[in-house]
């Protein structure tokens, strides 16, 4: 599949890029794709959270009325889950969310998450590009000439640029990565890729 790279103000540049089979042409495999997403999203969890049980809730442990005889149910102390203020049972313990998954699997979620991008003809290629500043504006008039300034986008670079990152990153739906640090979670969040020409050269 051939790919026009266009200059940053969307006009075609005379070049095109072939994309990858191996990478945007695989058939997708959707279970590695939710197992990669399930994990990505389990690691940005704290996993902090934390109740107090009846052991830890500080009250008189004193029988609130004798067992027999109230006409009331049976009850020991203020602290059972039972009453107001009283332990919270089977509460949220801190525990780590994070679970292994083979890098095998996760480059196949990549390149299937990628192959369905490519399938819906939502990627585009730019030339490579710099700015001098790290104007916003400047940058939005870029996604606006590429048509891709409505919905999420994910701009992939070759190499950190300090200017490219600062412009990208105070617009809504718009993220702005290194190609090596792509993952399918964004891939699959993203409306439109759009990849520099030398970002596209590095992923092959």
């Amino acid at each position: 599949m051939k790919v026009k790279v266009l200059d940053i103000s969307g006009k075609d540049t005379g070049r095109s890029v072939t994309l990858p089979k191996e990478i945007f042409g695989v058939e997708p495999n959707d279970h590695a794709i939710y197992l990669d997403v399930k994990q990505f999203r389990a690691n940005q969890r704290q996993g902090t959270h934390k109740t107090k049980d009846k052991s830890e809730i500080n009250k008189s442990t004193r029988k609130i009325y004798r067992q027999k005889g109230t006409g009331n149910a049976r009850h020991g102390s203020l602290k059972a889950n039972i009453f107001v203020g009283g332990g919270r049972a089977h509460g949220p313990r801190p525990r780590d969310y994070s679970f292994k998954l083979n890098k095998k699997l996760k480059r196949v979620a990549r390149f299937s998450a990628l192959s369905y991008k490519a399938s819906a003809k939502n990627i585009a290629i730019v030339e490579d590009f710099s700015l001098e500043t790290p104007k916003t504006k400047e940058f939005v008039g870029i996604l606006s000439n590429l048509k891709v300034e409505s919905g999420r986008t994910l701009v992939l670079i070759p190499e950190a640029n300090r200017n490219v990152l600062l412009a990208g990153r105070n617009i809504k739906g718009n993220n702005v990565m290194r190609v090596s640090d792509m993952n399918t979670y964004e891939i699959m969040l993203a409306g439109n890729l759009v990849f520099t020409e030398s970002a596209i050269k590095n992923l092959a």
